[in-house]
């Protein structure tokens, strides 16, 4: 492997550095860099859709045919490290990164041409129907049901987790049409109007007083067949492989790099346990050099598989160990982050930050006062947002059971 970038990648980067400079505002790299979760400020990621998308820059991993980028694997690598190392706010996942591949490998024509120019532009903005109430990481236990009524699926039952429902026009959802001996079979893979009548949406309060999540239900939705993605009863299919993508194909590492720098920083400035300065704390500076570490560890395993993958070999059980390394990573430098706020990390500012989401029954100081530096309100936000984060996209547990069956043969 060859962590030499070419000349031809040297100048990729330098053309996206360029694009950044000019295109990130202060109001935009605010909004990156004052994240509170995975899930930017909405206004600020829709905004900075419709500017990638101007660009042509939008859905660069899409096919080209559908408005994607003939760029190699490591000219990908280059874009997503670059505008998370510019503090570019995220985009939401769910359309661009998700539900769109499903369209384009399952879905029909007609579904082509509606939904992959709207997602694009943001006029169709989709949330993720896969969670209930008794079908979390065993989501193949889900149990709403959709009773086939002529040219319509009738939907009844409730979805939970839902990221941005509110926010949402579209849901993609798993629905159960039989009931089969084998629970991965009898399930259809859907596309939901969110505007259509008997859907109810009730948001969840977080830890972080973040209401990004949802309950969403469903009374006797009519929900016409022709917004079925693939086959009736096959939609656990159109599932895993969209779990591919939901799993890997993004870097962390350079997210976490960022991150741990900036916990360096504030380091130096804050004082220790024992007077002086945090970072000459021994225990505290031994933390965050093991975590800085693993950090380019991470970084090193990301470009394994990105070599993989542009020599046309199956990288294999390694989304779920890069799964396990980022997300744990994460929790872990969320916790120093914590350790370095210090007091004031403990005050519940979340007027300082740019949030996912609304904040639910928070009344900000009317002067906008904040306790100590923006930094220091984010960090308790992030601490709890983080904890999720070895458990969705399949728990960590889970992903572990799939490399001691497949690496070790347990």
């Amino acid at each position: 492997m060859d962590l030499k970038w070419s000349t031809t990648d040297q100048a990729f980067r330098a053309e996206v550095r360029d694009f950044l400079a000019e295109n990130l505002t202060d109001d935009l790299r605010q909004a990156g860099r004052l994240m509170t979760s995975v899930y930017a400020d909405h206004d600020a990621s829709m905004a900075w859709q419709r500017i990638l998308h101007q660009h042509g820059w939008a859905a660069p991993a899409w096919p080209v045919e559908y408005g994607g980028c003939d760029w190699s694997l490591t000219q990908h690598y280059i874009f997503s490290r670059e505008s998370t190392l510019a503090g570019a706010p995220a985009l939401s996942p769910m359309g661009i990164r998700m539900v769109a591949h499903a369209i384009i490998k399952f879905g029909t024509e007609a579904q082509k041409d509606y939904f992959l120019p709207r997602i694009l532009t943001g006029e169709v903005f989709f949330c993720q129907g896969y969670s209930e109430p008794e079908a979390g990481s065993d989501l193949a236990a889900l149990s709403m049901a959709a009773v086939d009524d002529g040219d319509h699926l009738v939907c009844t039952g409730s979805k939970i987790w839902t990221t941005h429902a509110r926010e949402a026009n579209w849901m993609f959802a798993l629905v159960r049409t039989t009931r089969a001996a084998k629970k991965q079979q009898g399930i259809t893979f859907v596309l939901i109007d969110m505007t259509t009548p008997g859907i109810e949406i009730r948001p969840l309060v977080m830890t972080s007083g973040e209401e990004v999540q949802n309950q969403v239900f469903f009374d006797d939705v009519r929900v016409p067949k022709s917004n079925v993605i693939g086959a009736i009863d096959d939609g656990w299919t159109v599932a895993k492989y969209l779990l591919e993508f939901e799993r890997g194909g993004g870097t962390s590492a350079p997210a976490l790099q960022v991150l741990a720098e900036e916990i360096a920083t504030v380091a130096t400035e804050q004082p220790g346990p024992a007077g002086g300065r945090l970072i000459d704390d021994a225990a505290f500076s031994r933390k965050l050099a093991e975590a800085r570490i693993r950090t380019d560890v991470l970084e090193i395993l990301e470009y394994r598989v990105l070599a993989a993958v542009a020599e046309g070999r199956n990288p294999g059980t390694a989304s779920s160990m890069l799964k396990i390394l980022g997300t744990e990573l994460s929790q872990t430098l969320t916790e120093l982050s914590m350790e370095a706020a210090g007091p004031r990390g403990r005050a519940y500012q979340p007027h300082a930050t740019r949030p996912g989401g609304p904040v639910a029954d928070f009344e900000p100081p009317v002067d906008g006062y904040v306790s100590g530096q923006p930094w220091q309100a984010v960090a308790p936000l992030r601490y709890f947002n983080d904890r999720a984060g070895s458990i969705y996209a399949g728990t960590n547990e889970i992903q572990r059971n799939i490399l001691a069956k497949a690496e070790l043969g347990l």
